[in-house]
This record gives structure tokens, sequence and C-alpha cells, in this order.
């Protein structure tokens, strides 16, 4: 390896070093009581430092943003999808535990932090409404699909309010495992078991009853705790690509 290899290699594992202790400081601290100084204290670098790499708290938050979330919409483009709108969206709610179990945090800066009411810029709006950049535009783009088709109740005809609603859903379980996961006050059942069961459980009401063969079998009670591809039939294609076990 040369020199300018080198030297670009440890630019990129210093920046990854700053956001990744920005990540941890936004969330424990909120957006307000975080200072570039902070950031540098906990990496031990001088401040001084961080500012070569980032120009302010605001441009790291952004980074910090854009690289999370394009991370989880990356996931779901890399994702087989069921041609069935009420089969994708039970698929994309086990994605997005699945992304959220194995980041948790990526998933509490991203989805448990308060996040300033910044204007979007130039690049937001590139990205904004884009289901192969935006994962909520994507969430939304299959909601309608399953609404054009039939499959949800006929007064359902607002896709953003069953995609908040499917949102929400899956985002208590996974919140819930982060914040609580470890108490031995509650004899918690699988995560997984958990997941598939409150996704189940919501798409069983927002499904049209005139359709036939959409109310699967709940969750076995001896589900395992594996990936969300876990299970399928012989000859199906896994819905969760392979992905790190262990978070940057």
């Amino acid at each position: 390896m040369g020199v300018k290899e080198r030297r670009e290699r440890e630019k990129s594992e210093t920046r990854d070093k700053i956001l990744d202790a920005a990540r941890e400081l936004f969330f424990t601290e909120g957006y307000e009581g975080v200072s570039m100084r902070k950031v540098a204290e906990k990496i031990e670098y001088s401040p001084t430092a961080i500012y070569v790499h980032f120009a302010d708290k605001e441009e790291l938050f952004r980074e910090l943003c854009n690289a999370d979330f394009a991370r989880l919409a990356e996931v779901f483009q890399s994702s087989v999808m069921s041609t069935d709108p009420v089969d994708r969206l039970r698929q994309i709610g086990a994605i997005y535990t699945d992304f959220g179990t194995r980041y948790p945090n990526h998933y509490k800066f991203m989805f448990m932090t308060t996040h300033p009411g910044f204007e979007p810029n130039a690049e937001d709006r590139e990205i904004m409404g884009n289901p192969e950049e935006d994962a909520y535009a994507f969430l939304k783009w299959a909601v309608q699909q399953a609404i054009d088709a039939g499959r949800l109740r006929e007064e359902l005809r607002d896709a953003e309010l069953v995609s908040q609603t499917l949102w929400a859903s899956v985002h208590g379980v996974i919140s819930l495992e982060i914040a609580k996961g470890c108490d031995a006050w509650v004899d918690w059942r699988p995560m997984k078991q958990r997941a598939e069961l409150t996704l189940e459980v919501t798409l069983r009401g927002l499904v049209s009853e005139q359709v036939t063969g959409v109310k699967t079998p709940l969750p076995a009670q001896n589900a395992g705790n594996g990936t969300p591809g876990a299970g399928a039939a012989d000859g199906e294609s896994p819905i969760v690509p392979d992905l790190p076990t262990e978070e940057k």
C-alpha cells in the first residue's frame, strides 16, 4: 500500500470514529447537548481534527442522517421482495425489525433521538420521495400497491396513514427491545416472536376480509430467533440479505 492509499484509509477510519462517537452522543445528550469538543474528547482527538472532516455540528448531524438512512434504504433495495402486496408489507416489516436489532446504535439515533427541524437541503430533496433511496417512500409505495390491488379494507385509502400505522407497530417492538430488553422484571418472549405477532395482528386489521388467502397462521410458539428469512418454504429466496452481525 502506497503513502497516498494509507493516508486515505486513515482519513476514512478517523471519519468513521467521529461518526460513531457523534451517533452515541446525539442519542445520550441530545442535539443541543453535543458540541464538536465533546465529540473530540470522546475519541481522544483534538477539536481541530474534527473540523478537518466536518465544518460544524449541523454538518456532522446531517452526515450521520444521510449515512444511516441510506444504509436502511440499501437493505430494502438489496432484498428479494414478494410480488404479493400483503406479503411484501410483511417482508418490509421483518427487514426493518432485523435492521433495528442488528444496528441498535444506528436505530437509536435514527428513530429514538429528537432531530432538529432542519430545512431540507438540495441533497435531501433529491432523496425525498424516491423509493430507491428513501426507506419511508419505499414503504409508502408498497402500501399504495396493496391499496391499488384491493388488498386493504375499502376505507383505508390513505397510504400515508397506513404506512405510519405499520411503521409505528414495528417501531414499538424494536424500541421496547432496545430500551427494556435486558430488564429482568419481565419474562420476555423472543424478539422475533414478538415482532412477527405484532406485524401479523396489525396486518390482519388492515387487510380486506373479502380477499381470500390473506389470513396466515400466527407465529408458532416455538419460533426461533433467526433472521426474518428463516423458515421460508423450499425453493423460496430469503427476504433479508446477509448483514454484518456487528454494528459499526
